[in-house]
């Protein structure tokens, strides 16, 4: 009767686990690995204040702007030789400025083209690559900035060697916040001047354990750690290492986060937090009525000041 129940206990066990591995897998594929985007990134339901007349006329003059321009195609090979993709806007000022856009989570450089002009106006040549597993760029996975860190110093170490950067600033949003927050930790080249980040999530783990709950009200446990290990075999990072905060912790450049009062995909929270881990001279600005990255949308006039008074400052 024992041997019975022990082998009945077994088989469930047994069972479960290759749930949990089906399962783990199946949130790597939908998380992970390349792809088009799917319901666990998407916004939840952010209250968006409505921009003004004035603001929206900056915003869709941006963009207009933007797909006027005709970029050039720049490639590098990473440290593991993927094809690293992006797009690159010569300034006729030549001034040895430059910055490096970071977009979020399955978009592309392309998505933040509309800062592009402000900063062009600024005297700034515009970088804006693909990251890794992601439009032009090689690569079957999503580091979530992790690995994408050491994608943006050889991007880095382009600009300076091959176009001549002297100042260089770092502006991500979302994911590509999280990034050059990330890079911030790493040993950067006196040329980059600054951070600037935009609705960045505190740690990779964090962020996907408030997804689970917000949209598929899962707890993370045991689904994230096998999910977790899952990536570590698929992708060679596991999410617990895959930490913004404690990157900042060794931060010494000035750093400008922002982020959303009603930011429901990445909560405002992390922001905060970030800005209170951070080293360094670090400024934080909560945008009220924004949702995830939407503070540029809804306040386009004030977000360009903020910008342009960060970049005196600092350069």
């Amino acid at each position: 009767m024992k041997r019975k129940i022990w082998i009945a206990l077994g088989s469930i066990i047994g069972i479960l686990l290759i749930g949990l591995v089906v399962a783990g897998n199946y949130f790597y594929d939908q998380g992970v690995k390349r792809g088009t985007d799917i319901e666990i990134h998407q916004e939840a339901e952010a209250v968006n204040a409505v921009a003004d007349e004035e603001d929206q006329l900056l915003l869709a003059e941006a963009n207009a702007w933007y797909d006027e321009q005709q970029p050039d195609i720049l490639e590098i090979t990473s440290s593991d030789s993927l094809r690293l993709h992006a797009k690159y806007i010569q300034n006729e000022q030549e001034a040895g400025k430059a910055v490096i856009l970071a977009h979020g989570f399955r978009n592309t450089g392309d998505d933040m083209g509309k800062l592009a002009r402000l900063y062009y106006q600024e005297g700034f040549d515009i970088l804006l690559p693909d990251a890794r597993g992601h439009g032009e760029s090689e690569g079957d996975y999503i580091g979530y900035g992790w690995h994408e860190r050491h994608d943006y110093l050889n991007w880095i170490q382009f600009l300076i060697q091959e176009r001549g950067a002297a100042d260089i600033i770092l502006h991500g949003n979302s994911m590509g916040a999280a990034t050059v927050l990330m890079a911030s930790g790493e040993n950067l080249p006196s040329e980059v001047k600054g951070i600037i980040a935009d609705s960045g999530y505190s740690s990779v783990k964090a962020e996907l354990q408030h997804q689970l709950k917000n949209i598929y009200n899962l707890p993370s446990f045991p689904l994230l750690n096998v999910t977790s290990v899952i990536t570590k075999i698929r992708a060679g990072y596991t999410f617990e290492e895959a930490s913004v905060v404690k990157q900042v912790q060794e931060n010494t450049l000035p750093l400008l986060i922002i982020h959303g009062e009603d930011d429901d995909l990445v909560p405002t929270a992390m922001g905060r937090e970030l800005y209170e881990a951070a080293g360094g001279e670090k400024e934080l600005w909560i945008v009220p009525d924004a949702g995830h990255t939407k503070a540029f949308d809804n306040v386009t006039r004030e977000y360009e000041n903020r910008i342009k008074a960060f970049l005196d400052k600092e350069l």
